[in-house]
């Protein structure tokens, strides 16, 4: 198994401090300024971000920070970015990324599409060097937490230039081995909507209960972010921080009896990141 690094651990306030105080990030050319696309231009914006151009026909949000337009034909001709970061649906990858080729050489590209090989990226880009990165939604306050893989070619100074912009939304990790990648897409990727499901099981459960929804909701929602903050800034693993709400004979017994049986949870989770690593893979397709 390859190895990794781990750039910033889960508390990154002094990650923020020592990447705010280097200076201005320079310019950057986001394609595709979806939800994952905007919170990343927020966190270069909350840094110090150069003048910037944003590329999308219809952004789902305003676009702050940089220029917006609407394909690659409206770029300004004389504008030289030092990264282009892909922030497109990975089916739209073999239509969309020619139109950027004129920047392989002088950019690094940093990609954020699920499934989507540095060896495919580079077929449709040229001989670009290009940096593939899982980020997830939790990067929307600063909380994620990005994987990444560099390809060839890659430099120092650009890999650098990369955990920059990704340790502007949470955590990053680089690995060499880039079948990490599919993995990761499954486990932290695609992790906050299971994460979300089980707040929205949780409040059903309560109001199946009897409870008024209004409390359903504080409850269930208040239970899974306390838990996670818990979770981070504890020590322990998460294993040991279960034990010790369950106290033998009691309610939390019983209910992990449930959950723990081997047909529901663990292997419920276990096919979950399987299936979705799979579909990783397949994008590369």
């Amino acid at each position: 198994m390859g190895r990794f690094t781990l750039q910033s651990g889960t508390d990154c306030s002094d990650r923020t401090t020592s990447v705010s105080s280097a200076g201005a990030i320079p310019p950057i050319l986001l394609v595709g300024a979806g939800r994952m696309g905007g919170a990343m231009l927020a966190g270069w914006r909350e840094r110090g971000l150069a003048a910037s151009v944003a590329v999308d026909p219809a952004p789902p949000v305003p676009v702050e920070g940089a220029a917006l337009v609407a394909d690659a034909d409206a770029i300004p001709r004389d504008f030289a970015p030092a990264a282009v970061v892909l922030a497109v649906k990975p089916q739209n990858a073999a239509a969309v990324l020619p139109a950027y080729r004129r920047f392989a050489g002088s950019a690094v590209f940093l990609s954020i599409m699920a499934g989507r090989t540095l060896g495919g990226i580079r077929q449709l880009l040229g001989e670009a060097a290009v940096v593939r990165a899982m980020p997830n939604t939790p990067a929307a306050v600063r909380q994620g937490v990005t994987v990444a893989v560099a390809g060839p070619g890659v430099s120092a100074a650009q890999r650098a230039l990369c955990d920059t912009l990704l340790a502007a939304i949470g955590a990053v990790a680089w690995v060499e081995d880039e079948a990490m990648i599919d993995a990761v897409t499954a486990v932290s990727g695609s992790g906050p909507a299971y994460v979300f499901l089980l707040a929205e099981l949780l409040e059903q459960a309560a109001l199946a209960q009897g409870l008024p929804a209004s409390l359903a909701r504080l409850l269930a929602r208040r239970t899974v972010s306390g838990s996670g903050a818990l979770l981070a800034a504890s020590e322990e693993d998460a294993a040991a921080l279960r034990r010790a709400v369950t106290s033998p004979g009691g309610t939390t017994e019983r209910a992990l009896a449930v959950l723990m049986a081997p047909t529901a949870w663990p292997e419920a989770i276990s096919r979950a990141v399987a299936a979705a690593a799979a579909r990783s893979r397949e994008l590369a397709g």
